[in-house]
């Protein structure tokens, strides 16, 4: 027997006492007015107490309190007394009537009160289903629902629960999704897996496997099943209390269902994204790598099978070493994209001459400026500036490398820096056609490219860009100039320098 069924039997023993109790206390306290023609009263005082008894005891310790006190009143007070015996017609008549009244008034009573604490509890069932389905709806994500799940479970039904849910291939997980410490015994997973492929309950008080100790109940739904719960319970749900749980339980099942089915969209979203950046890279790989190894492959042949002057295999060899450098730059764009994904970016901040880094990068594309007119324009009594080195070397490499591409030949590419509060500000400009208004805003994504443009690339130099200027904590941003061209401006903020504290930087 369970406690709660304990608990209820010595209520119900206590109610009959306390009822007994009360009307032989009343009658004792009403015995002076037995031997008075005002005994009749003695009736109606005993037929209210009985009322007051019936608004809050049972059935049965009302029934015995209105039997009590009509053999009571009959024995004490209706004359011959001290006996059961009634002289009078008329006091006959009025001990039925009372007898009978006070049953009808008793049970009445009673059956008001439950029918008005049955209202009181459907009243706070329908509230708190309304606050579980308030507060599901709320919940962001499977491990949100679950938290309020396992609360609200524990709040109104005094136990403690277990879900269980699949993997998205119809196969049931052995551990929870919220509780990853606790796991399911063989047995219990065997119970388990049996009620989410029949989608009925099993174990402790149902037909199927009863030999656990725990209650397992399917999560139903419209489309696919989450899973699976578990509940330890100290006695079967019955009547009003399993509608309850039953509608307790589908409410969390449409809640857990709507994020499962979320989570299966998003990574069928992000799986059709990686398929789409994998076809991309691929298509973009193949091409920019088939042109220099075509060159590299091409040029070498020549040099190889045939007796050339010394001009033309030094021109050969000067192909070979442009197709390398080209290789050489889809490695390292790809390289440093990889880096930027993985978050392994990190500045190593340094005080370096601005000019330094310019005369650097001029340098290694002396060959890819020749064509173009570059105007450098720098701030007088530029200060010293905060810098990772290598990473401003390749943004202004990627951003001025962009401008060679798209703008015509012998125009200007102007490259400005300046200071201000405390701010390095860059400034790139070229002649060339600009970004279309709808794509601009796209311009520093992985793999963009303008449409119909026919220069190479993978798209990857302003996406890594971007990566480095906020890695120093800066932007970067793009508009059209209003003459034609395109002005890429970068803001990097930098101390003023402490020439006391400046070592001599590490170029290596």
């Amino acid at each position: 027997m369970s406690l709660n069924l304990k608990h209820i039997k010595k209520k119900k023993a206590t109610n009959y006492f306390l009822s007994s109790l009360i009307i032989i206390s009343a009658v004792l306290l009403l015995r002076p007015l037995a031997a008075t023609e005002n005994y009749h009263v003695v009736s109606f005082i005993l037929l209210f107490i009985v009322s007051i008894l019936a608004t809050f005891m049972g059935t049965g310790p009302v029934l015995m309190a209105s039997t009590l006190s009509a053999i009571l009143w009959n024995y004490f007070f209706i004359p011959p007394n001290f006996t059961f015996h009634i002289d009078k017609t008329e006091d006959i008549l009025i001990f039925g009537l009372f007898f009978i009244i006070a049953l009808v008034n008793g049970v009445l009573t009673t059956q008001v009160r439950n029918q008005e604490k049955l209202v009181r509890d459907r009243e706070q069932r329908t509230n708190a289903l309304f606050q579980l389905t308030k507060e599901l709806s709320k919940a962001s994500g499977i491990e949100e629902v679950l938290k309020v799940a396992v609360g609200e479970i524990r709040s109104h039904f005094q136990t403690d629960s277990f879900f269980i849910l699949q993997d998205g291939e119809n196969v049931l997980n052995n551990t929870g999704r919220l509780q990853r410490g606790k796991k399911l015994t063989p047995s219990e997973y065997n119970v388990a897996e049996w009620v989410f492929k029949n989608m009925e309950k099993a174990g402790a008080f149902t037909k199927n496997q009863p030999a656990v100790d725990t209650t397992f109940y399917p999560l139903p739904g419209a489309k696919v099943s989450p899973g699976v719960v578990a509940v330890k319970l100290k006695e079967q749900f019955k009547g009003d209390q399993l509608s309850y749980w039953d509608t307790f339980l589908a409410q969390i099942s449409n809640a857990l269902e709507r994020e499962f089915l979320g989570e299966m969209a998003q990574r069928v979203r992000f799986l059709d994204e990686s398929d789409r950046l994998y076809k991309t890279l691929f298509n973009s790989i193949s091409h920019e790598l088939r042109i220099p190894v075509a060159t590299i492959m091409g040029a070498s042949d020549s040099i190889l099978n045939s007796t050339n002057p010394v001009n033309t295999q030094s021109a050969l060899c000067n192909e070979i070493f442009t197709a390398s450098l080209r290789l050489n730059r889809l490695i390292e764009n790809l390289l440093n994209i990889s880096r930027l994904e993985s978050g392994h970016i990190s500045a190593r901040l340094d005080w370096y001459d601005i000019n330094d880094l310019i005369n650097k990068v001029a340098d290694d594309l002396i060959d890819e400026l020749k064509p173009f007119t570059l105007v450098i324009d720098v701030q007088e009594e530029m200060p010293l500036v905060k810098i990772d080195f290598g990473l401003m070397e390749q943004v202004l490499y990627n951003l001025l490398i962009n401008s060679t591409q798209y703008a015509p030949p012998t125009s200007k590419i102007m490259l400005s820096l300046g200071y201000a509060n405390e701010t390095m500000i860059i400034k790139v400009a070229d002649k060339g056609p600009g970004f279309p208004e709808k794509e601009i805003r796209h311009a520093f994504k992985k793999f963009f490219r303008v449409d119909g443009n026919k220069t190479g690339g993978l798209g990857l130099g302003l996406s890594i860009a971007k990566g480095f200027v906020e890695a120093h904590g800066g932007t970067i941003s793009v508009e059209n100039l209003k003459q034609g061209g395109t002005l890429f401006s970068i803001l990097i903020p930098t101390e003023i320098p402490d020439i006391k504290n400046i070592q001599e930087p590490d170029y290596e």
